[in-house]
Formats: C-alpha cells, structure tokens, sequence
C-alpha cells in the first residue's frame, strides 16, 4: 500500500486538513451551480496553474492522477454528442475534472493521518449513538490506499491480456481482476485478524 500524498513539499502542506477539506466541499457544491461551459474552463485552468505552481514533477503527477478519468470523459462525451446537448456535455465534463483535481490536489498536500485526524474529530459526538470512529477511520485509510493499488493491477492484467491478444480486453479481464480485488481483500482481513482484529484498535 502506498501514500497518496506528494513528496515535493509546497505551501498547502502547512495548512490545516480540516480547512482544506471544507474548503474541497465548497468549492465542489460551488462547481455545480455553475452552468457555463466557457467559466468551467477558466475554472480548470486556473487548477491546472495551481498545479503547474511547484514545479513539473508536481504537476505531471496530478496528471497521471486525471488520466483515471478518460473511460468516464469518453462516456459522457459521447452520450451529449448523440444528443446534441454539445455545450452542456463540455460543462458536464469540465465539471467533473475540476472537481477530481480539486480533491487531488488536497489528497497530494495533506497527510492521510492529518484526514484521519479531522475525521475522528467529526464522528467523536456519534459514538454516543454507538459509531466506533476508529473502524471508519481504519475504513477510509484501507480505501484511500488500496484504491490505487487495484488500479494498476487492472492495468496490468490490461497489458497482459494486449500481448496475448490482438483483441481489447473490455469485459474478459472484470474476472480476474475481481478475483485480485478478492484475494487483496482477503489478505487485508488475515492481517487485521492476526493483529487481532476491531478489537484491538486503540481508541482515542
């Protein structure tokens, strides 16, 4: 499993989660009340400059992270030119990139303890209602950190079935990767088990 969070230091390391994350809620609740395919795009490159801001190892890598985003450009893209809806489609899509850049650029500049930390403090008041915050919180670190994993699994077992086959893979490969997904699922579990499970985490 590996972090999320960039190596290459800037000022938005220094700020505080909690701010950062309201300030990703806002400004995504923002996005979808602007209807304007032609602001959307000033909109999104003025992300990419904040990007661009710490130099290019930073910026290519929130670019690699958009790349995850094609299948769902692809789809969305065609659906509004089948429909002729050109413009809405544009802001549609131009929304959606702002938005995944938005929540990655605060995933790149805030450490996963420091959004474990804010979510703790969010949850502390249902624990009365009987939420354990330290299984959510366990829960969203699993997910933030696997999540990549399993996407480059899937683009591997993608460029093995391309050098076996002059064929797309499409839908022959959603069984082995869910037979991946599975095992790395079933690894997690043995490895929470054997340090003895929800149980054992300490709570703060």
């Amino acid at each position: 499993m590996i972090s999320l969070t960039s190596p290459i230091k800037t000022k938005a390391h220094g700020w505080p989660a909690g701010a950062k994350l309201a300030a990703l809620c806002v400004s995504t609740v923002a996005l979808f009340y602007v209807q304007n395919a032609a602001i959307h795009a000033v909109i999104f490159a003025g992300i990419l400059t904040l990007y661009a801001l710490p130099g290019r190892a930073f910026f290519m890598a929130g670019l690699r992270a958009l790349r995850l985003l094609w299948p769902f450009i692809v789809v969305v893209a065609i659906w509004h030119l089948w429909t002729g809806e050109v413009a809405l489609g544009a802001a549609v899509i131009l929304r959606m990139m702002s938005a995944v850049a938005l929540a990655n650029l605060v995933t790149m500049t805030t450490l996963l303890s420091d959004m474990i930390d804010v979510v703790r403090t969010i949850t502390r008041p249902l624990t009365r209602f009987g939420l354990r915050p330290n299984i959510l919180e366990l829960a969203i670190a699993l997910v933030i950190r696997l999540t990549p994993v399993l996407v480059e699994k899937g683009s591997l077992l993608s460029q093995s079935w391309r050098a076996r086959s002059c064929r797309p893979s499409g839908w022959r490969i959603i069984l082995p990767f869910t037979v991946l997904a599975l095992d790395d699922a079933d690894q997690v579990a043995e490895a929470l088990r054997a340090r003895g499970g929800f149980d054992a985490l300490k709570e703060n």
